[in-house]
């Protein structure tokens, strides 16, 4: 006789599942909840507690902690050792062992349970039937995703070899165990009051979708999704229209979600061009904010990305559609929007609920070395313009200074180092990534031109010399918010005061590598 063993919380397809190993010719052993489904529905089966002569105990904590069980799964079929302990305890084979888990997650992400009913949600047996299994994996069959079912099925029905097979599930249980640990891990981890990042980090991702390809075609690339924390993110957004996301379009996408996520409490567009932001604008209509964007920089914008917290109108759709994007998110899209954007076949259209407060944020961010994993707190730092310090004779006027902060913020999402300059809530020159500041401040002023005149230049960084105070003051720059510490700060203030600048320190700085 054939046994395979089923318990599983998840009861799809599970009826279809055991008729056909009945007709396969395999007695099922089954617990308690799966036991009574199956009888329900006329289906033969064996209780656990049958087997092992135990009853479940705990409320449940222990039903399948037994040796009857295990050593049927662990067993080695061609190890004299085994085959005689196996026939001295009277210990039936299995062949085929099919349990999913307590739904942990599930449970975590119901606001109506407690941390009690959380902890109860942890599974114990299962996953332990689950990794003797694999364990095993030449001699058992690990079935821990109902969506394998019939595979399994047709396979044996067709006598073909098992062996791919059996190793092909014993990685996925493998991998579905660690996951399910670490989604505990993580959940624990939350609610600790420790400061410190753990010893270790378990992260749980499930593939979303393979990419066509990664930053260039010969790369091969896949999208993961995060497990446990929902988040105002691509994985939460909608497509209503257009082909795939390429790599490339995810990482951009992502930056521009970023930057409207901290200018939030704003209506908000921002466009983006290879991770840097080529047009922000805060604070109108949606018509107002995408000619702002256009407005900052028509050159950059064109086969760029667009993200904004508003709902896209018939009128702007139809200035969005005279020009180049490879992707616009928004929070909606009106009907006609939709229907003239749909039009191009190529771009990609997002709905995106900016306006969700309950969703579950990792305050923690990943970023991959060779052979290893960079960890730290998102740079999540909220300004309070209050505590700024004017270090100059000159300041601003309050509505002055929520452009200083409209500035402080776009220049946050700008790879350092990084200079922004802004006007009227919208961006007129950005100079990223350069490796001197007096470089990044050339860029941005230069594009900026006369709209620089009466500006707000922002510095994710301190200023190491007077240079931009020099070079900000040509092209009449208003007033200059930095974080400051530079040994040479001193020097830049004086000739701040000589030009009749304002300078600011926010005491905060906003690399980004």
């Amino acid at each position: 006789m054939k046994y395979a063993l089923i318990s599983v919380f998840d009861k799809t397809n599970v009826l279809e599942f055991a008729k056909d190993l009945n007709s396969l010719g395999y007695q099922i052993i089954t617990t308690g909840g799966t036991y009574n489904y199956l009888k329900e529905n006329k289906i033969e089966a064996i209780k656990v507690e049958d087997i092992t002569n135990f009853p479940e105990i705990l409320d449940g904590r222990v039903k399948t902690l037994h040796p009857m069980l295990y050593g049927g799964i662990l067993s080695i079929r061609n190890n004299e050792k085994h085959i005689k302990q196996v026939e001295e305890h009277k210990i039936n084979y299995f062949d085929i062992v099919a349990i999913d888990l307590y739904p942990f997650l599930k449970t975590v992400k119901n606001m109506q349970n407690t941390h009690e009913d959380i902890i109860e949600n942890i599974d114990i047996g299962g996953v332990s039937l689950i990794r003797a299994a694999a364990k095993n994996y030449k001699d058992v069959i690990t079935i821990c995703d109902i969506n394998d079912y019939q595979k399994v099925i047709n396979v044996l029905k067709s006598n073909e070899d098992t062996k791919e097979l059996k190793t092909w599930l014993a990685q996925k249980a493998f991998a579905h165990t660690s996951s399910y640990d670490s989604l505990i891990a993580n959940y624990l981890f939350t609610k600790s009051s420790n400061t410190h990042l753990p010893e270790q980090i378990t992260l749980s991702y499930s593939k979303k979708e393979d990419l066509r390809y990664g930053e260039n075609p010969h790369q091969i690339a896949a999208w993961y999704q995060d497990n446990y924390f929902e988040e105002i993110s691509l994985s939460n957004a909608t497509q209503l229209h257009g082909k795939q996301l390429s790599y490339n379009n995810l990482l951009d996408a992502n930056s521009a979600i970023n930057i409207v996520k901290d200018l939030n409490d704003y209506s908000c567009m921002v466009g983006i061009k290879h991770l840097n932001p080529c047009g922000v604008a805060i604070k109108g209509s949606v018509e107002e904010l995408w000619d702002k964007v256009y407005d900052s920089d028509s050159i950059s914008i064109f086969g760029g990305i667009l993200a904004t917290n508003q709902i896209i109108n018939k009128a702007v759709a139809e200035k969005l559609s005279k020009i180049f994007l490879e992707i616009i998110i928004a929070q909606d899209f009106d009907q006609d929007a939709l229907e003239i954007l749909s039009l191009k076949k190529n771009l990609r259209l997002l709905k995106l609920d900016f306006l969700n407060k309950n969703l579950n944020i990792n305050k923690y961010q990943y970023v991959s070395i060779d052979q290893g994993v960079l960890v730290q707190q998102k740079d999540n730092f909220k300004h309070k313009t209050s505590e700024w310090k004017t270090v100059t004779n000159n300041h601003l006027s309050d509505k002055e200074l929520e452009e200083a902060y409209f500035a402080f913020c776009v220049v946050k999402h700008v790879k350092s180092n990084a200079i922004a300059i802004t006007k009227n809530l919208q961006t007129v020159g950005v100079g990223p990534g350069q490796m001197n500041r007096i470089g990044s401040t050339k860029i941005a002023l230069e594009q900026a031109g006369t709209k620089a005149n009466d500006a707000i230049l922002s510095s994710d960084a301190f200023l190491p010399f007077n240079d931009v105070v020099e070079l900000a003051s040509q092209y009449k720059i208003k007033a200059i918010i930095q974080p400051g510490g530079s040994l040479k700060d001193q020097d830049s203030i004086d000739l701040a005061n000589e030009k009749g600048l304002v300078m600011i320190f926010t005491n905060v700085r906003h690399f980004k590598h």
